[in-house]
């Protein structure tokens, strides 16, 4: 039974790689340069906004994962996604292929961010969680349409070896012997996915049949640890001192000015103003799944991210 990957190499394409092996021996890894992770992985060079090559990367697949990152541009994002996700809805109706579609929680409505559940609106403040929302919908109404059998698995922020905003401004200053830097307060807090359970759970999802046509957010831990409470869990794990720099919103945007990077993130700084509690109840009720706890999480990454 053969699993596609589309964008395999990613924060969760190289994890889910490994965690598919459980359920099939049969395993296309896909993107522009391909590199496998386990001995027999098929690679298969695509690029997806392409409609013919994403046609063939599909074909033959009983299951496929989107879970491809574009770059963080909005303009990219504006342009690319919506084209690579008719491209991927329409291969997979075309042969009729199983839909998974790692997603991310930046369609909710910022009013209900202290307890973020599948039910939470859709209702977006910013550019690119307009695009989000908008490729959601176009899965949805191929779903409810009975054209397509699909899941949408969404993560909170990520804490693992890539794409990880703790990981970047929080590890890796302090392993450096620099402050951690963090978001407007370190005061609220928020909730982060180790993404080895992310991709642990988006095998299970894909290899479970009555989990299809639903939302489901990835297991992650429900301890409400503030941001401070996270720069201190590293601090004593790395045996240096919790010092901090908060950037506050004024200063985002003058550093958006030099760093392309915070200049795309200005718009998501309301994740940083208030508690973010990303709620995986029924997931973890589910598949009667534990996450793995925050001074676990954090004890993997300083043990495994060099």
């Amino acid at each position: 039974m053969l699993q596609t990957i589309l964008g395999a190499g990613g924060a969760i394409g190289n994890e889910l790689a490994k965690e598919l092996t459980a359920y099939t021996s049969e395993i296309r890894l896909v993107s522009r340069n391909p590199k496998r992770v386990n001995p027999t992985d098929r690679l298969f060079p695509a690029d997806l906004t392409i409609a013919q090559e994403v046609e063939n990367a599909v074909h033959g697949s009983s299951i496929v994962y989107l879970v491809a990152g574009l770059e963080y541009k909005t303009k990219v994002w504006q342009e690319q996604w919506p084209v690579v996700m008719k491209n991927v809805l329409d291969a997979c109706i075309k042969y009729k292929t199983k839909l998974v579609f790692f997603d991310n929680v930046y369609m909710y409505d910022p009013a209900y961010m202290n307890n973020i559940t599948e039910d939470t609106p859709v209702n977006p403040v910013s550019k690119k969680g307009k695009v989000r929302a908008e490729i959601a919908a176009m899965l949805w109404k191929e779903v409810q349409s009975g054209q397509l059998e699909a899941i949408i698995a969404r993560a909170a922020d990520f804490i693992g070896p890539k794409n990880s905003v703790l990981v970047e401004m929080v590890y890796n200053n302090l392993k450096k012997g620099k402050k951690a830097n963090w978001f407007v307060s370190v005061d609220y807090t928020h909730s982060f996915t180790f993404t080895p359970d992310a991709a642990k759970a988006t095998a299970m999802l894909g290899n479970t049949p009555n989990a299809y046509n639903h939302i489901w957010h990835l297991p992650t831990s429900d301890e409400k640890l503030t941001m401070k409470e996270w720069i201190e869990l590293f601090a004593k794990e790395l045996h240096v001192q919790p010092k901090i720099t908060v950037l506050p919103r004024f200063m985002v945007s003058i550093l958006g000015l030099f760093i392309s990077i915070l200049r795309e993130f200005k718009e998501m700084l309301y994740q940083y103003d208030r508690n973010y509690f990303f709620n995986s109840s029924k997931f973890n009720k589910h598949f009667s799944f534990k996450p793995t706890a925050a001074k676990d999480a954090v004890k993997w990454v300083v043990e495994n991210v060099k």
